[in-house]
């Protein structure tokens, strides 16, 4: 059982490879290179990672709202509190997904990238291509760190608002809604760290798009 799970994974990579690398053959023949994805793909988490910040600074202040809740619906406060968690967590998935994707262009570009470079039959402008490769290449990484961190940094946040979610669940009162003032405050500094990362991400990403259509 366990070799027939092995191979059918195996096999079920190297279905998505080929589905992968024929999607981009078919993109290039309408003139979509792999560098303009790569492009559109780093737009598109950038605007992610934009709406991912609002998001998470409303399911926040939500929190902060039913923290001093001081009369009214309770229950009707509870539900948009947890409306506003599950959103964050859906714009967290998202973030995650646009990431990944500009790791599988990428991936494709160096490789493609790499193997033209040994086409010149120029060695000056083998070597002016291969110094532009490295430089993409180390501009990239950076900016999959960059992402990666802000990543890394929605967990404890996602994981502190579904704790208090949990617990608002069944000690759904005055007194229980008291108890969180804590950790709303720890989870405040989790925010603010989140929000400071992104924006560096964010910056890094116009920074490397900047970059490449410049060369």
């Amino acid at each position: 059982m366990h070799v027939i799970s092995k191979t059918f994974c195996i096999a079920s990579v190297a279905l998505l490879s080929a589905c992968q690398s024929a999607y981009y053959s078919a993109m290039e023949t309408v003139g979509q290179h792999k560098r303009d994805i790569m492009v559109s793909r780093i737009e598109d988490a950038k605007e992610s990672q934009q709406d991912a910040q609002q998001q998470f600074s409303s399911a926040v202040e939500q929190l902060s709202d039913l923290i001093g809740y001081d009369g009214g619906d309770l229950k009707q406060q509870y539900q948009i509190t947890l409306d506003n968690y599950q959103q964050s967590e859906d714009a967290a998935n998202e973030v995650s997904d646009r990431i990944e994707a500009i790791e599988d262009v990428a991936e494709a570009l160096f490789v493609e990238w790499q193997s033209e470079i040994d086409q010149y039959s120029s060695q000056t402008l083998q070597r002016q291509s291969r110094a532009k490769l490295t430089a993409t290449q180390r501009n990239y990484q950076t900016l999959m760190k960059s992402m990666r961190q802000s990543e890394q940094a929605m967990q404890p946040v996602l994981a502190a608002l579904k704790d208090n979610m949990l617990f608002l669940k069944h000690n759904l009162n005055a007194r229980a809604i008291g108890q969180l003032q804590g950790e709303y405050t720890s989870l405040k500094r989790d925010v603010d760290v989140l929000i400071t990362r992104m924006n560096e991400s964010i910056k890094r990403s116009q920074q490397f798009i900047d970059d490449i259509e410049q060369q």
